[in-house]
């Protein structure tokens, strides 16, 4: 039992990926990772194994089909990088909030997710169903409520569950102030932008146990198959539908 009197849930078997949506590759530094860091911390801390991914450091080809290099790419490494978040119960997409909105980054991994999202599982849904999404943001100017509107939306839209509260991030004074992890910024101190990631945190560990404990996101009523098929879902007159 914790100190509130409930039980501390097992997440032990839970795998979640963060996909950092930097501008910066490796080894620059990264504010993003420094708010990605704060999540991370709690889902090891629940034995939770973690994959991460800086997109920038990776060739990721324009465009939004499973693999561009049928479609003109002489490269593209995306399709390995989705093995390892298909592999994941959970997916955060991080980044920086650059004139208000996400990062040319940010919308590039979502195109390239968008273009998997045709591809059914087992049970005859869209690929990623059974599986949650959240956001982190940051920056030191407005927008981060736009920003993950924009990611959330398009994760579910997709296939993802989004619980409640599914989005965190940090804003620092509006203009050339300090960024999340730079001195004095106040950023890895906030009380309000560290109460949102664990609730956020949480929430995805919560979902995707939750999801995963009921072999999956019920199949009843979603199947592309059946609907393709002609088995139209308490619809009498399927011209009606």
């Amino acid at each position: 039992m914790t100190a509130t009197g409930i039980a501390k849930p097992d997440f032990t078997w839970l795998r979640a990926m963060y996909i950092n949506c930097t501008l910066n590759r490796s080894p620059g530094r990264s504010h993003t990772q420094g708010v990605i860091d704060r999540s991370v911390a709690i889902m090891e801390a629940n034995g939770v194994s973690v994959d991460q991914i800086r997109a920038v450091d990776h060739d990721i080809a324009t465009g939004v089909r499973p693999d561009m290099t049928e479609y003109g790419w002489e490269t593209d490494e995306w399709p390995a990088l989705l093995t390892r978040v298909l592999a994941a119960d959970i997916l955060v997409i991080a980044g920086p909030i650059w004139l208000g909105d996400n990062s040319s980054v940010t919308r590039r991994v979502i195109e390239r997710l968008y273009g998997y999202s045709g591809v059914l599982n087992e049970q005859g849904q869209y690929a990623y169903y059974g599986r949650v999404g959240g956001c982190l943001l940051t920056g030191n100017e407005d927008g981060l409520k736009h920003c993950a509107m924009s990611i959330l939306y398009s994760l579910q839209h997709i296939g993802f569950t989004v619980p409640p509260q599914a989005d965190a991030g940090w804003l620092g004074e509006v203009g050339p102030g300090p960024s999340y992890l730079d001195e004095g910024s106040g950023g890895p101190e906030n009380d309000f932008t560290n109460r949102n990631t664990a609730f956020m945190t949480y929430n995805l560990l919560h979902l995707a146990s939750m999801i995963r404990r009921a072999g999956g996101f019920p199949a009843y009523g979603n199947q592309r198959t059946a609907w393709d098929a002609g088995a139209y879902p308490d619809a009498a007159n399927p011209e009606y539908r």
